[in-house]
């Protein structure tokens, strides 16, 4: 059995060992100590390197630790093992953050953290609540700080499963449990690594939340990662102002003031634009000549764009005259669209619906509208016979 130097010194990233096994290239290879931390309990594995040979994988096996190595192992039985110090500690940072953090959401309003999870770049707990609001995590937020700043010291005992009290979380393993405490805040059965007092945590922040499982999801940094994200908010929100030439504390109603009249113009601008898709339809309608049957009929061949409001209002201005049939097209997406008018002696949607069918289009409509899709924009030949073009 491998034993694991960090249950009981998480900061130790330097040390000396014995090989107990190796497989026969010596890429897999069982310690009789390590202080690498596998994947587990949320957090990532360690990296770093066995007698200069690259770590690649930690894993976790009845009789102990396998160490996987990017190339073999030197001959001998003595190993120098050394952890990657810096990831090491953020993992510190994070893991005994999300300690505090959990305690405090349970202790300020009994929200259970069901989950922990360690990124890359940020880490999520998932509290027992369908929703925690933004207040609530300021509040969780302004006091896990506070117990950062009053560097509250974090300890290791192990005790009997049995016997163990306080627990903030009930654990289900039996025999031996690993109890890391923070001072006044926090008792948890935990294999993590960690900080030896709150200070080392550094400032904690939460980012966002969303919805999951009934549950909820909040984004957490500490440590270097919090001020590394607080420096990349602050450099975005300054660059936000320097384009409004704004004092960065009134970017945010400035911002707010100028979205509404880009609403406001988006706004006016659509009207605008329907009154003059109305007015193309009507003048079309009195610059198209009828066909032997008496309809007026005008083919709108686009070789992209959506079929969108203003196409809409176009053919159906044109409609709203006597004895008329438009038809609109699109090569990219391939989609058309058949307006007729009321007195037209067709129904446009069963029209468009039969004539799709003869392709593999999909689509249909009412009396004066009907919409659809085509295969492909080579598809649209075959149906323009059925429409009289």
């Amino acid at each position: 059995m491998t034993e694991r130097l960090y249950y009981t010194d998480s900061s130790l990233t330097s040390f000396e060992a014995r090989l107990i096994r190796a497989d026969a290239e010596r890429t897999r290879v069982v310690l009789d100590r390590t202080a690498f931390y596998p994947d587990s309990g949320g957090q990532p594995r360690d990296y770093g390197t066995l007698n200069g040979v690259e770590l690649i994988d930690v894993v976790e096996e009845e009789d102990g630790l396998v160490h996987v190595l990017a190339a073999p192992l030197p001959s001998g039985d003595e190993v120098h093992g050394q952890v990657d110090a810096a990831r090491r500690f953020d993992h510190m940072q994070q893991h005994s953050g999300q300690h505090l953090l959990s305690a405090v959401f349970d202790a300020l309003f009994g929200y259970v953290t069901m989950s922990f999870h360690m990124g890359a770049e940020v880490s999520t707990i998932e509290l027992s609540t369908p929703a925690a609001n933004a207040e609530q995590c300021a509040a969780a937020e302004r006091r896990a700080n506070e117990l950062v700043f009053e560097n509250r010291p974090l300890s290791v005992a192990f005790e009997d499963a049995a016997e163990a009290e306080g627990l903030r979380k009930e654990s289900k393993r039996q025999g031996t449990l690993r109890i890391v405490s923070i001072d006044g805040v926090d008792r948890s059965a935990c294999g993590g690594t960690h900080v030896r007092h709150t200070g080392e945590i550094g400032p904690i922040l939460l980012r966002k939340t969303e919805k999951i499982r009934g549950n909820t999801r909040v984004e957490f940094l500490c440590g270097h990662r919090a001020v590394r994200r607080a420096r990349l908010d602050f450099e975005a929100l300054s660059q936000v102002a320097r384009l409004f030439s704004s004092p960065l504390d009134e970017t945010v109603p400035l911002v707010a003031a100028q979205l509404e009249s880009a609403r406001e113009t988006a706004k006016l601008c659509r009207k605008l634009g329907l009154e003059v898709a109305a007015y193309r339809g009507r003048e079309l309608y009195t610059q198209t000549t009828a066909s032997a049957d008496g309809l007026r009929r005008f083919l709108d061949q686009r070789a992209s764009g959506a079929l969108d409001d203003e196409v809409r209002a176009v053919a159906q201005n044109f409609c709203a005259q006597p004895r008329a049939l438009y038809v609109a097209a699109s090569a990219q997406p391939a989609a058309i669209l058949v307006v007729v008018s009321a007195d037209a002696g067709l129904h446009a949607g069963n029209l468009l619906k039969q004539a799709l069918a003869q392709v593999g289009g999909r689509g249909g409509g009412n009396a004066q509208m009907g919409q659809g899709s085509l295969p492909s924009a080579e598809a649209l030949a075959a149906l323009l016979p059925v429409f009289g073009f």
